[in-house]
């Protein structure tokens, strides 16, 4: 994944999703290659063939807004996709070209806040899905809510967490879209890339999510969870961008109120409890970083 050409790599992957039938074409006969042509999506966008060729080898850097509009609209984006591809657009400085390590740091108000509940299982990741902290139910929920943890890498490669989640298959769906949505035209970010090279050669569900080039911004969902120490267990989580901390987001659990899994997770909560002592000394525990390019 160099990222030279993420416009074209992001448009011939989902002409290839869309049949002729779908937009009104018929279909059936010989094809090439599966879904839609170029000149098949050039014309039902309005714009020349020669143009629209143009785009997907990327030597149009810099087509309108209502250029890629029509687009969206013929390869059947939803609107997440849509911004996604006139985000692609943009020019931006390439990632690569940044010299130089940032630490990315959790405020100390946001580890006390997390630290102090005792029944929201709650975390902070980055951009990656690099977990930067997390509170003793987070942890007690999973083992790899702890800092250094790359949550996706985890939920991807780890057994336990196959075993764990009722939703893998939604979840990590869900996951490689969102890194994709992270990523946007930013594709030659280097610890972005080794991220990406990594779990293409470690995992095959990666790879065929990866290729399909679905985007999803990261939103509230309900976790299904099969715990090994209470059951099943069904959780809400909402995500909060943590203001200035550049591009933190805080991960926030809750079960439904008077729910069996409000009493789970309070049962939860009282056997992790002596495992990880008090809020703060676990929070002390916590002072790890993550570094990143």
């Amino acid at each position: 994944m160099d990222g030279s050409n993420a416009l074209g790599e992001f448009l011939r992957a989902r002409r290839a999703r869309v049949r002729p039938e779908d937009v009104g074409l018929p279909g059936g006969g010989l094809r090439r290659v599966p879904g839609l042509r170029r000149e098949e999506v050039a014309l039902l966008a309005g714009i020349s063939s020669d143009y629209y060729l143009r785009l997907e080898q990327g030597r149009d850097r810099n087509p309108s807004v209502q250029v890629l509009e029509a687009v969206a609209r013929v390869l059947r984006l939803d609107a997440d996709a849509t911004a996604h591809l006139v985000g692609l657009a943009q020019d931006r400085p390439a990632a690569g070209a940044r010299s130089g390590r940032r630490t990315q740091h959790v405020p100390a108000s946001i580890r006390q806040l997390i630290d102090g509940w005792p029944r929201n299982p709650a975390y902070v990741q980055n951009r990656y899905t690099d977990c930067l902290a997390a509170n003793a139910l987070a942890a007690a929920v999973s083992p790899n809510y702890r800092p250094g943890v790359n949550l996706l890498r985890a939920v991807l490669l780890d057994p336990a967490e196959r075993e764990l989640r009722r939703d893998w298959e939604d979840l990590t769906a869900e996951g490689v879209a969102a890194l994709r949505s992270e990523a946007g035209a930013d594709a030659g970010d280097p610890r972005l890339r080794d991220l990406v090279g990594e779990l293409s050669l470690r995992s095959e569900r990666f790879r065929t999510l990866w290729a399909r080039h679905e985007v999803r911004p990261r939103r509230g969902r309900v976790s299904h969870l099969t715990h090994p120490q209470v059951g099943d267990l069904d959780l809400h989580s909402n995500k909060f961008s943590v203001e200035g901390a550049g591009g933190l987001t805080l991960v926030v659990f809750h079960a439904e109120p008077g729910s069996r899994g409000a009493e789970l997770l309070d049962i939860l909560g009282s056997l992790a409890a002596p495992q990880h002592g008090t809020g703060r000394e676990h929070g002390q525990n916590q002072r790890e970083r993550i570094e990143e390019p």
